[in-house]
């Protein structure tokens, strides 16, 4: 296996899909307050995001080799960790390098948004930064943390950065925004963390299913569903986004399906699998919609 394949393997580039999504809907947030959109900042803004999401991606697979985790999990195709390290494939000191570089670039870029914007920028900033070097060694061993202090609030502040490079400040459109793709990536990897638990108990980690248990954290995870949903309908009601936005609930029979298939098979890996990918469908295409609805209803008006 050739050496840039190996880097890239490091990645998750499975996973990358998500940056898009979240920028998606900080810019359609952004949008519909401002009626335009600074491409410049977006293209900016985006590099960025997919670079911090590399970055965590990369320091977790490093991590989890050092704390042995990977070498135990039972690989699904939406959890289990990565091979590259467990196989000798890359040696972990040139992954630790590259997660950094990565890390570095994006902090290259927060400068660049400081300079634009002012100090008001930092906490978002300052705030991705430390989750992305902090999640796989730190978080992950704090209680309930590692689903809501992780993905959530990270990929919630990818939205909300999103939405701070075109706009330059805060509104509730982008805190909106930012809560719906924060509770669905919360989830997804809540649920992802099924299949893992023993190997994560093993490597020191307290996730929820270690916590209290798969059947309670299935139920959690469908309260954290279908609070999303209740977000992004609040977002409607209450006039901050445009009523568009609720193409996003086309994915809620998805979101019961998945609910289900939690409910039902969360000490069943091979059943669950299904489940799981039909909830990275929900937490993909639901903030996808909604970000289209609220661009084309801001077009056209």
């Amino acid at each position: 296996m050739s050496t840039m394949k190996n880097y890239l393997l490091l990645t998750r580039p499975s996973f990358l899909l998500l940056v898009p999504v979240c920028v998606l809907a900080g810019v359609a947030a952004s949008y519909y307050v401002t009626g335009e959109i600074n491409v410049t900042h977006l293209v900016l803004a985006s590099i960025g995001a997919l670079l911090a999401h590399m970055s965590v991606n990369i320091l977790n697979i490093y991590f989890d080799y050092r704390s042995g985790i990977d070498f135990n999990t039972e690989r699904t195709p939406f959890s289990g960790g990565s091979p590259v390290l467990v196989s000798g494939l890359m040696d972990a000191k040139k992954a630790l390098i590259f997660g950094l570089a990565t890390m570095a670039a994006v902090f290259g870029i927060g400068i660049y948004f400081i300079v634009q914007y002012g100090w008001t920028v930092l906490p978002i900033g300052l705030g991705g930064l430390v989750i992305i070097y902090a999640y796989t060694p730190y978080i992950t061993k704090v209680p309930v943390l590692t689903e809501v202090i992780g993905p959530g609030l990270g990929f919630g502040l990818m939205t909300l950065g999103t939405y701070f490079t075109q706009t330059g400040g805060y509104s509730a459109a982008g805190v909106y925004a930012s809560v719906v793709v924060g509770l669905l990536v919360a989830n997804l990897l809540l649920l992802n963390e099924f299949p893992d638990v023993e190997a994560d108990r093993a490597g020191g980690r307290k996730h929820l299913p270690i916590i209290i248990g798969r059947r309670k954290t299935a139920v959690i995870y469908c309260l954290i569903t279908a609070a999303a949903y209740a977000v992004l309908l609040t977002s409607v009601i209450s006039g901050v986004v445009s009523w568009l936005a609720l193409l996003g609930l086309a994915t809620l029979p998805l979101g019961i399906k998945a609910m289900r298939g939690a409910l039902k098979h969360n000490s069943d890996t091979q059943k669950l699998i299904p489940f799981l990918a039909v909830n990275v469908i929900v937490v993909q295409i639901t903030p996808l919609l909604m970000g289209i609805g609220i661009i084309i209803d801001k077009a056209v008006s």
